[in-house]
């Protein structure tokens, strides 16, 4: 869905994964982009922003940092606009996930999944409203929500709990900032082809006992309506569906990308 006129973007979590996709199709798009990741991605992020200039012609800038830390979110927001300029859209992608039975979950474990998905999504959409309203020509928020953020699953109690948080965090928001032209919608993918279901694997199999992949392969393989997995541009087709001016009258909503795992 390509803009009418040249706008800005901020993705964060671009490095990887479903982040990285929706980079990649913002830049076809004709977003300049702001992209976001954490330090230690800083090889990967960069490769990836070199590329997007270079196939695309886009602007991009990134910046580093924790979305969990809100100095570093209000810094992402003034780094974005004073290089870009004024803001349009704001992808807050960023997430983490482990599994974990709940009486089981580690309370670090705890703290980093509230920190990074419910912190973390808040940040960013305070920081861009402030700015957009500041600026009161109206604009687009997006937060990662998940199918565990539409129903639970084993052993991802304290994962749910934070993606049925961010779908509530999205729904206010979209009522409080409608006003403004400002819409708030969440994408919830299924099951992912990317390096964090990896982790998730990790943690299930040395729980379990199972052979490593036994949980990847489960979750990806036969597991929607199409009989594929779900890749991060399936995602990112519905972010920029969300960004684009045939969505402007869409607000407060998750849509399910899941290839039919789950009918609401």
């Amino acid at each position: 869905m390509t803009s009418p006129t040249k706008r800005v973007a901020i993705v964060t979590g671009a490095a990887q994964g479903i982040g990285r996709g929706i980079a990649q199709r913002l830049a076809k798009d004709g977003f300049d982009l702001g992209l976001f990741d954490l330090p230690g991605c800083t090889e990967i992020l960069e490769e990836l922003a070199s590329g997007l200039r270079v196939e695309f012609g886009t602007k991009v800038i990134t910046v580093y940092g924790d979305v969990s830390l809100e100095s570093d979110v209000k810094g992402l927001i003034d780094t974005v606009v004073r290089n870009l300029g004024d803001l349009y859209a704001m992808v807050a992608n960023a997430g983490t996930a482990r599994s974990y039975e709940l009486h089981e979950t580690p309370t670090d474990v705890v703290d980093k999944l509230l920190s990074v998905n419910i912190k973390g999504t808040f940040f960013c959409y305070k920081y861009a409203a402030m700015q957009l309203i500041k600026q009161g020509k109206g604009g687009r928020m997006i937060g990662a929500s998940s199918l565990g953020g539409k129903a639970g699953h084993p052993g991802h109690a304290v994962y749910c709990a934070t993606k049925f948080a961010i779908r509530g965090l999205t729904q206010s928001a979209a009522m409080d900032y409608g006003k403004h032209g400002i819409t708030v919608n969440t994408y919830a993918p299924g099951a992912v082809d990317t390096p964090l279901i990896s982790q998730i694997d990790e943690d299930f199999c040395a729980r379990s006992g199972l052979p490593k992949g036994s949980y990847r392969n489960a979750a990806l393989e036969g597991s929607s309506a199409l009989g594929r997995a779900a890749q991060p541009a399936d995602i990112a087709n519905v972010v920029s569906f969300l960004l684009s001016d045939d969505a402007s009258f869409i607000t407060g909503q998750s849509l399910s990308v899941d290839g039919g795992m789950r009918f609401d």
